[in-house]
């Protein structure tokens, strides 16, 4: 099972932005979590960041015929980004949405998700954590 984990912007800033909203892990302690999740489960696993909506939406094009699963973290485009809820929506891919943050707790303009009206299942709040979920979620559906 080919599984595309794709961070949108600001999570490239993990450890520095924010730590007492989103933790004091690292960029790299999260790709280190996702890479050892996907040889404990015997899964192909990429990994895609970019602070460009554009280069998001590429990026899910990219992925149709490719991949069996995509695991998004849209992070703030998760509530302005129509482009990305609509790649999403073309490519037909099973997806999971994921925030570090308790994202229903925060701000009032935080409260929609675009992408996650796509998405059959969003995990927020359980720190990286949360990507490890989301994996197993599609591993155990769709793997």
């Amino acid at each position: 099972m080919k599984i595309m984990v794709i961070n949108g912007p600001n999570i490239n800033m993990l450890g520095i932005r924010e730590p007492g909203i989103y933790g004091a892990n690292s960029f790299a302690d999260l790709w280190a979590l996702i890479d050892a999740t996907a040889k404990a489960e015997g899964l192909e696993i990429e990994q895609f960041q970019s602070n460009h909506e554009g280069a998001i939406v590429d990026k899910i094009q990219e992925c149709y015929g490719k991949v069996d699963g995509i695991v998004i973290n849209p992070a703030a485009y998760t509530h302005t980004s129509i482009a990305i809820l609509d790649a999403l929506k073309a490519v037909g891919i099973p997806a999971v949405e994921v925030h570090i943050s308790k994202v229903s707790d925060r701000e009032a303009f935080r409260q929609i998700s675009y992408p996650g009206m796509y998405c059959e299942k969003t995990i927020q709040g359980k720190g990286l954590s949360g990507y490890t979920d989301a994996i197993l979620y599609l591993k155990e559906k769709y793997g």
